[in-house]
């Protein structure tokens, strides 16, 4: 992971050979801009992705009974932060950018009484939304005069999650004025034109056949940023998890999130209004397992499961970049230092919302990363 960490391990050879060849990453490593804490830990809970996420993203562990249908139980970084700024601020300034449209939109609010669809934020899922089929689902979106009433309620209907397929049934209630209505479906009329002039292929200049989701994930969430610069962005990408079924795969993959990470942090710094005013987090939300299943890939590989009862599914890095003078730079926390629930308070003193929230969280800010 040669564009977050420090280090020139060599990859074996097998490996070498059956995963994308990549240019140089944009940027020196981001453990130069950061801190890197190397023993974080996903502490309690199953050890799956929803699992995983709904904690990084409430700072609460969950359990057993956690239904992949329903909402988080507590309040989410989103809601927490729309209600407890001062003052009070729009879903403009807070986005969740997910991977698919399946399961994950329904994290950017909870049940939790007093929260809820009134403090979630604007969602996104690329890899549903901007594709040929999502363009059909949405209509033509280059025939809509951004001040018709169709066009708008298209509109928002995409960004309260309401795409056609399996988020349709969870449309999330979040409401944007109707001038920030606008400025959404200005927005994505430019994506589609883009988008059908070839321009979203190959942005990167890494090969067509190199942008998986993930990077086109973090592709739009860059464009998110440019265009409306929030405060608060979460991302997450999904494509390491064929590590089930193929190691050489997860490879390639993790290559590419690598790479695409590192390319975010680039273009956050190139961005007037965020370079040199951005904390970006960046952490696993579960673990794989120590030993390989039985499923073997075409280099005789084994897979990687994730189990709660496996000690190495629960054990994480965090790496923290920020502007020099409050992250600390090229800095490494070796000793088990840091959980999954430290996120959320973390973001929540960075952006100074900390002190008016009326309830309490259980996890702590990670001092150890600011200067």
């Amino acid at each position: 992971m040669r564009g977050m960490l420090n280090g020139t391990e060599a990859i074996s050879p097998d490996i070498a050979n059956s995963i994308a060849s990549l240019p140089a990453t944009v940027g020196s490593p981001l453990q130069n801009a950061g801190t890197l804490f190397k023993q974080f830990r996903y502490q309690s809970g199953p050890s799956g992705h929803y699992n995983g996420h709904t904690t990084a993203l409430t700072g609460r562990y969950t359990d057993n009974s956690l239904s992949l249908l329903e909402r988080p139980s507590d309040p989410t970084i989103f809601e927490l932060y729309r209600k407890h700024s001062s003052p009070d601020k729009s879903a403009m300034n807070a986005w969740w950018i997910a991977h698919t449209n399946d399961l994950y939109p329904i994290l950017n609010y909870s049940n939790f009484p007093g929260y809820g669809p009134a403090y979630g934020a604007n969602q996104l899922s690329p890899n549903s939304l901007f594709t040929n089929s999502g363009r059909s689902n949405f209509g033509n979106p280059l025939q809509h005069d951004v001040n018709k009433k169709l066009g708008l309620d298209k509109m928002n209907s995409f960004l309260n999650g309401g795409f056609n397929g399996a988020g349709a049934a969870l449309n999330s209630g979040i409401s944007n004025d109707s001038d920030d209505r606008i400025k959404l479906l200005s927005f994505m009329d430019n994506m589609y034109k883009e988008y059908a002039a070839g321009q979203h292929t190959n942005p990167w200049g890494v090969g067509a056949q190199n942008m998986n989701g993930d990077m086109r994930n973090i592709f739009y969430a860059e464009k998110v940023m440019q265009t409306f610069k929030p405060e608060l962005l979460v991302v997450n990408m999904f494509g390491v998890d064929t590590c089930h079924t193929n190691f050489t795969n997860y490879c390639d993959a993790l290559q590419k999130a690598d790479w695409a990470v590192n390319h975010l942090w680039n273009t956050i710094q190139n961005t007037p209004g965020l370079a040199n005013d951005t904390v970006m987090i960046v952490a696993p939300e579960i673990g794989r397992n120590s030993s390989p299943n039985t499923v073997l890939d075409a280099n005789g590989r084994g897979g990687l499961d994730h189990t709660s009862n496996d000690a190495m599914s629960r054990e994480l890095f965090c790496l923290m970049m920020g502007p020099p003078g409050v992250v600390q730079s090229n800095y490494a926390v070796n000793q088990v230092y840091g959980e999954s629930i430290d996120i959320v308070p973390t973001i929540a003193n960075v952006l100074g919302f900390d002190k008016e929230m009326n309830l309490s969280l259980p996890g702590k800010v990670l001092e150890e990363a600011f200067v």
